[in-house]
């Protein structure tokens, strides 16, 4: 392995956004805008399309990003980001999810920092709900993307709906094409194991808009579960354990609302959403072992903490409605 290089933001390294993309013309305008708001804009923005049937080609064409096309056929959250890097021209890949947009205009500046570090492979930043947000998924961000900053981050926890990697780094690994889904996680597990660093960005933060059906919630847990087992080979993950770790986070969740005064208006989401996370997962680990006790932490059980917002990090993007 080639030891990673040293880039400086002042040495004029090259920037490009990576977006995976699935109809969503609905969101992929409103992030565009937000990267064209920066106050250190990105270089070039490549969207990696897998057959969307709306809009989304128009608006990252006209909007002037490069698409790079890939069929249902081929679709892997690992083989699109592969081919979305691979067309890419920046030494660092800043990594979006198409149905996300940046808070601030500072959000580039603060998504670059950690590679002032030679060490630093990768980086992920954090994610907030909106208006759209279930309740019980805007508990999970607050756990899973605190306000606080973690640099030299020891567990191979990250999250590629707003992340950041070295070119080089990601030509020596790759994506595992294989996983049905935390990719990103697999990457963050191998560059640790390599003695890279990893570092969390709570001041980069992006409104990540989940609209997505019980179903689809249960069905994105097990994907996740099932890639989780084929990453990770600790422990089991019990239906017994899902039962339990639901009603605690149920029980977490309706205190939280209490005290938020959302308590009538989430009465019925919140137990909705958590069984169908819970069932998911434990319908992903029912045959095979797969949950080391740290990352189930963060995973699983509630935060009891009430969290307070960073203070000011640069100017609020204005964005048409």
């Amino acid at each position: 392995m080639a030891p990673v290089g040293h880039v400086e933001r002042s040495s004029g390294v090259r920037v490009t956004a990576v977006v995976r993309a699935y109809n969503e013309a609905a969101h992929l305008g409103r992030l565009l805008q937000g990267l064209r708001s920066q106050t250190t804009p990105v270089e070039e923005i490549v969207v990696v399309d897998s057959g969307s049937a709306d809009d989304t080609v128009k608006i990252a064409t006209e909007g002037g990003c490069r698409v790079v096309h890939i069929s249902k056929e081929e679709f892997t959250f690992g083989r699109s980001l592969n081919y979305g890097c691979n067309a890419a021209k920046g030494e660092l890949l800043l990594i979006l999810s198409a149905h996300v947009y940046p808070l601030y205009d500072t959000f580039v500046d603060h998504m670059l920092k950690p590679f002032s570090d030679p060490a630093t492979a990768l980086a992920y930043g954090r994610q907030v709900g909106d208006g759209r947000t279930k309740y019980a998924e805007a508990r999970i961000m607050q756990q899973w993307f605190p306000t606080e900053s973690i640099r030299n981050q020891p567990h191979p926890f990250s999250n590629n709906a707003n992340a950041i990697i070295r070119k080089d780094v990601w030509a020596q690994m790759r994506y595992d094409e294989r996983l049905t889904g935390l990719e990103d996680l697999d990457m963050a597990k191998r560059a640790l194991a390599l003695g890279m660093r990893l570092d969390y960005v709570a001041e980069a933060p992006v409104v990540h808009v989940h609209e997505e059906t019980w179903s689809t919630i249960r069905n994105r847990y097990r994907r996740e579960a099932i890639a989780y087992k084929a990453i990770m080979d600790e422990e089991q993950f019990s239906a017994w354990e899902a039962v339990a770790l639901a009603g605690i986070n149920i029980a977490s969740d309706y205190w939280h609302a209490m005290r938020d005064r959302q308590l009538k208006t989430n009465l019925v989401e919140i137990p909705k959403f958590r069984a169908a996370q819970f069932l998911g997962a434990a319908e992903g680990f029912r045959t095979d072992p797969g949950m080391s006790q740290g990352l189930r932490r963060r995973f699983y059980y509630p935060d009891l903490a009430r969290l307070s917002p960073n203070d000011a990090i640069g100017n609020r993007i204005d964005y048409d409605d």
